[in-house]
């Protein structure tokens, strides 16, 4: 036979609902007496009618209660923290708890532990703001950032980690690590998640130079009212892609807030497995990380994901793509270098004919009429127009951002003099204002 215990407050509100049911008490009274809810005072009520005070009475859970933390436990994470995971954040430490050590223990209790072994400091909560509603099936829309950070520790130089992230699912599709923030560098992420996962409907990025022309006014607004499409807006076009540009970096939350994983977990997981250099930081990126992360982070949603039409080249979509009219005879000029056209099955001379030339990222051209190649060439690796644009995207990598603090040596130089004419300008506006307000209140006197 079941024991049940009966508690003072369960006799109390036995009493007071038999009043209600004999009809001595109203419901909302008794719901204030009790301080319930009207709409569960009924329930108890109801309980009360069926079973009595047993209706009230919590019956004992049929499962033993979880073990309590030992000490030897204590010991052994602490000692994991200590010795291996001591930058770990919490949810990361529990994480790897379980995985790699069979130590389940929920988030508070594992906070406990270490608060009282001074392992941990507890911080204020962070204000939480409101997010933007996710996209009700995935493929939607897809975001898409950059961020430079130096991701081994060893290693000085900062990389770029280029990803994209589903909207509707929080799935990042392919993510990679590149020297620099390039046209191809990026190209090559799009060009990834479209084979990986099929063509989406639109992409959600920021005001980056190789995302789109931006210019406001001066010269460059005289020489081309109308700025001209980015390589990479060609190639979303082609595909039927519709780019978005965010006006701040708060707009591409998702992707802002991925990346402060990436720059927690990612990092602290590549020093674990012990990654050296950057290729072995990609290879762990793809074989691991990545589908850990989606694993973990993703959300069921319906796809919208379209498959890719079989008449598109994803190799001729995603390059440097520019049109020429052909010379008189048969050839054409791209960043200073001549190609002679042959004559084809298609055509004996393409004089005055309208062609698209390709450049991909080795450095191949290709010559197009009608979507068909018909010449073929290698940019020379001493070619100046190449050169230029190399030493203008290793000089913009190089930017970094920075708060202007000024000392207040520099403040008191931007002050102006006793004797500045703009505060002999104050001075005088300040005395007619005090003039005038004399003389208003004299005729009031008057």
């Amino acid at each position: 036979m079941e024991k049940l215990k009966v508690t003072v407050e369960d006799i109390q509100r036995f009493k007071i609902l038999m009043e209600v049911m004999d009809g001595k008490l109203r419901a909302t009274d008794a719901s204030a007496v009790l301080s319930l809810s009207y709409r569960h005072t009924l329930r108890l009520k109801d309980k009360v009618r069926d079973k009595g005070l047993e209706g009230l009475l919590r019956k004992p859970p049929s499962s033993p209660a979880h073990k309590k933390v030992t000490d030897q436990m204590i010991k052994e994470i602490l000692r994991l923290r200590r010795e291996f995971y001591h930058d770990f954040n919490m949810m990361h430490f529990k994480d790897k708890l379980e995985e790699e050590h069979r130590i389940l223990l929920s988030y508070e209790s594992l906070r406990q532990v270490l608060i009282k072994a001074q392992q941990h400091a507890p911080r204020k909560k962070k204000v939480v703001h409101r997010r933007r509603r996710r996209m009700p099936k995935a493929g939607l829309l897809v975001q898409m950032d950059s961020s430079q950070h130096p991701w081994l520790s060893h290693i000085s130089e900062k990389w770029w980690l280029i990803a994209m992230i589903d909207d509707a699912t929080n799935e990042i599709p392919y993510a990679g690590l590149f020297p620099q923030d390039t046209t191809f560098a990026n190209m090559h992420v799009i060009r990834r998640t479209i084979e990986r996962k099929g063509l989406f409907m639109s992409l959600y990025v920021d005001k980056a130079s190789h995302f789109k022309t931006t210019r406001h006014g001066g010269l460059h607004y005289n020489v081309s009212r109308e700025p001209t499409d980015t390589q990479i807006e060609r190639a979303l076009e082609e595909l039927g892609i519709t780019l978005i540009p965010a006006n701040s970096p708060q707009a591409k939350g998702r992707i802002e807030v991925t990346f402060r994983l990436f720059q927690d977990r990612f990092i602290k997981e590549m020093r674990h497995a012990g990654i050296r250099d950057y290729d072995a930081a990609n290879r762990f990126l793809h074989d691991k990380f990545l589908p850990w992360y989606n694993a973990k982070y993703t959300h069921e949603a319906q796809s919208a994901y379209m498959p890719l039409p079989k008449d598109k080249n994803l190799d001729l979509v995603f390059c440097i793509k520019d049109h020429r009219k052909v010379k008189n005879d048969n050839t054409v000029r791209f960043n200073g270098h001549a190609i002679q056209i042959p004559p084809t099955d298609i055509k004996l001379s393409f004089a005055r004919t309208r062609v698209d030339v390709c450049l991909w990222e080795d450095q191949r051209i290709s010559v197009l009429y009608k979507d068909k190649v018909i010449a073929t060439s290698v940019l020379s690796e001493n070619n100046k127009s190449v050169g230029t644009e190399k030493k203008i995207e290793k000089l913009l990598n190089k930017r970094e951002y920075a708060p202007v603090v000024r000392s207040k040596a520099s403040m008191d130089l931007c002050k102006p003099s006793a004797d500045h004419p703009w505060r002999k300008i104050i001075d005088r506006e300040s005395k007619i204002k005090q003039m005038s307000r004399v003389l208003k209140k004299g005729d009031r006197q008057v």
